[in-house]
């Protein structure tokens, strides 16, 4: 049964694209997000979280693959956030076996990058139609679930992922990855799908944490007492990698690059942090980097697009019934 569970806790992670059948919009699918009870004011999904801050020191080694200045030598300042996956903002950190790292990049005035990354290196599914079988499937339960993934063996992968998964003691010790392909652009035009990592640099084993904030308050306490680093690696696919399939990951032969390090500096309640109000879409990108084809990938961006909204005017509401009753 964790496999289900995994799965289930990945779906607020993907919208539906309106183009596929059955015709499903984004604000019925974070309706189901949000299920019976909304949390105003919180995500849709990854709704419990902690604002970090902090900087990606490049090596230069992506100077060559894009021309994004992120990727010359230096040190570029981040807004970030840690998360586990539901909707509920006050769950026990422990009980969600999915983790994810997003962070937000102002490169200039006009340009900015936004990543949002998850523990699974795969997908379970290839197209949003699929995953909203796959929901219904959930929702029907465990004989059901059998029979769709016995119908869809491109989620072989994730099983497998999902069945060997050990989470740690720490966010400092997961592995993010991107899971969807992005392309770099560099200067001639030239184009390289990648997909990438952060990598922890240290290992905590799971085991000594108690209570519903522990994961919170252990990486608070790790970033007051030292930085936290990640190695930022990226996996350059070969013509025989399909980058619009997120099921599928590449074999471990493909070259690599470590562009830098993430390092986490800072971290602030996420009600107080500058990450509650940054909608982590992973389709604003900057100059040297474009999307794929991959329609999961495009359904993220509206389903995190609605629930953004949601979240907005319900603040916004908030705020103007505490100005009306002053």
């Amino acid at each position: 049964m964790k496999h289900l569970y995994l799965a289930l806790l990945l779906l607020p992670a993907i919208g539906l694209s309106a183009q596929t059948p059955p015709r499903v919009s984004a604000q019925q699918f974070v309706d189901l997000q949000q299920g019976n009870t909304a949390f105003a004011g919180f995500r849709r999904a990854h709704a419990k979280g902690l604002c970090v801050s902090g900087e990606f020191r490049s090596n230069g080694n992506l100077g060559s693959y894009s021309k994004a200045s992120l990727f010359q030598p230096g040190v570029t300042p981040f807004v970030g956030r840690l998360s586990i996956a539901g909707n509920n903002p006050t769950a026990p950190d422990l009980k969600a076996p999915v983790r994810s790292l997003a962070l937000s990049f102002s490169l200039s005035r006009t340009e900015q990058w936004r990543l949002a990354m998850n523990t699974p290196p795969v997908m379970a599914v290839a197209d949003p139609h699929s995953f909203y079988r796959q929901i219904q499937a959930i929702q029907a339960g465990p004989a059901a679930i059998k029979q769709f993934f016995a119908e869809h063996p491109e989620s072989n992968e994730f099983l497998a992922w999902a069945g060997q998964y050990q989470a740690t003691g720490s966010f400092a010790a997961e592995t993010y990855h991107s899971i969807n392909a992005f392309y770099l652009v560099n200067a001639d035009g030239a184009q390289q799908a990648v997909r990438w990592a952060m990598q922890p640099t240290v290992s905590v084993a799971a085991g000594n944490l108690q209570g519903d904030d522990s994961l919170q308050q252990e990486i608070a306490t790790r970033i007051a007492a030292d930085q936290v680093v990640f190695d930022w690696v990226f996996t350059l696919a070969d013509a025989k990698d399909d980058e619009t399939n997120s099921t599928k990951a590449w074999p471990v032969s493909r070259q690599q690059i470590t562009a830098g390090q993430i390092v986490l500096t800072g971290s602030t309640a996420q009600l107080d942090g500058d990450c509650h109000a940054i909608n982590f879409d992973p389709l604003v990108l900057p100059t040297g980097i474009t999307a794929t084809a991959d329609p999961i990938l495009r359904a993220r961006s509206a389903a995190y697009a609605e629930s953004y909204r949601r979240r907005a005017k319900e603040q916004l509401q908030g705020a103007l019934q505490e100005s009306s009753n002053e």
